[in-house]
């Protein structure tokens, strides 16, 4: 089983904006300027509009809405297993890529838009990218969102990943 990269974790810092500065740096680092790619396809981020003086993407991938049904960014609540976690964006999107053992990706539509969602099935952990193809220009992944599942949304995702794949053999 491939083991996942450390933690950071809040209690190593001196207070929450030197974690806060901390995990936006390994952010930057290892996903906004690392040249990730996901099926031969780049990895973008959002930076615009900035959150809290931090790229708009990096707020929406660390933290939650405080009711589904929210879609203002700046109410959104950090999350600190997201933020823990945040060097597991990387080494999730690479080995589902790869197709390392214990990682399986499918595509799903939400909102009108096509999503690869990447799975780390033994840690429970989850990256979503979003599929652009924009006319004339290359295509590309934005990277949406990343998070630790529920039993419950374990559950959904087996059923939603084994769909899609024997949707692809038909």
């Amino acid at each position: 089983m491939i083991q996942p990269p450390e933690l950071i974790c809040l209690h190593e810092f001196s207070g929450w904006t030197e974690y806060i500065d901390s995990v936006y740096t390994t952010y930057l680092n290892t996903v906004a300027l690392a040249g990730l790619s996901f099926c031969g396809w780049p990895v973008k981020v959002r930076f615009i509009p900035q959150t809290k003086n931090k790229g708009y993407g990096f707020w929406h991938l660390i933290s939650e809405a405080p009711d589904p049904r929210n879609r203002n960014e700046d109410e959104r609540i950090p999350d600190l297993r997201r933020c823990e976690r945040i060097r597991w964006v990387a080494w999730c999107i690479q080995h589902a890529d790869a197709c390392s053992p214990g990682f399986s990706w499918w595509e799903n539509e939400r909102r009108g838009e096509t999503h690869a969602v990447l799975w780390a099935e033994h840690y429970d952990f989850t990256v979503v990218l979003a599929k652009r193809q924009p006319v004339q220009r290359p295509g590309f992944y934005l990277l949406k969102t990343a998070y630790c599942l529920t039993e419950r949304s374990v559950e959904k995702f087996k059923r939603e990943r084994n769909a899609w794949m024997e949707a692809q053999t038909d």
